[in-house]
């Protein structure tokens, strides 16, 4: 039986440019120094932990800059698809990195279908993102120096 796209089913938030403002300022607050609190229609409050301001005012600072916010959990497990899909890569290419390794991996128990936890997705775009730039930083020191390559 297949099962139902982990992505298609996790919470997307689309920046309203209207509140754009909000976010801003909200982005820039420091998260150990405000109190969040969660008020109900009927009165009731909740004051929200330090992780959930924390989260609250991290996609407040993407959705400020236009971006949209997906909430995931980092143990979530992903298809090589799914893992694809996020990466903007081709599923035969991730294929090829999760056999090599740069992404770990597992096997689902008595299976060749592999899994592939979101966290080690997001460090191996990490890793790519600072390779990239080190990258375009050796580039622009060359030009620089306009020495030929």
């Amino acid at each position: 039986m297949a099962r139902t796209s982990i992505l298609a089913g996790a919470t997307r938030v689309e920046p309203r440019p209207a509140d754009q403002t909000v976010f801003a300022e909200a982005g820039r607050m420091a998260p150990d120094r405000v109190e969040a609190i969660l008020r109900a229609a009927d009165g009731s409050e909740l004051v929200l932990p330090i992780e959930l301001v924390r989260i609250l005012i991290a996609s407040a600072g993407e959705l400020a800059t236009g971006h949209a916010v997906t909430v995931l959990a980092s143990e979530t497990q992903l298809t090589p698809a799914e893992a694809a899909e996020l990466l903007g890569l081709s599923r035969p290419f991730v294929a090829r990195l999760l056999d090599s390794g740069d992404i770990p991996s597992t096997h689902l128990p008595d299976s060749r279908h592999r899994v592939v936890r979101l966290a080690d997705v997001v460090a191996f775009q990490g890793r790519r993102e600072r390779r990239r730039e080190g990258r375009r930083q050796i580039a622009d020191a060359i030009d620089e120096a306009g020495l030929p390559y």
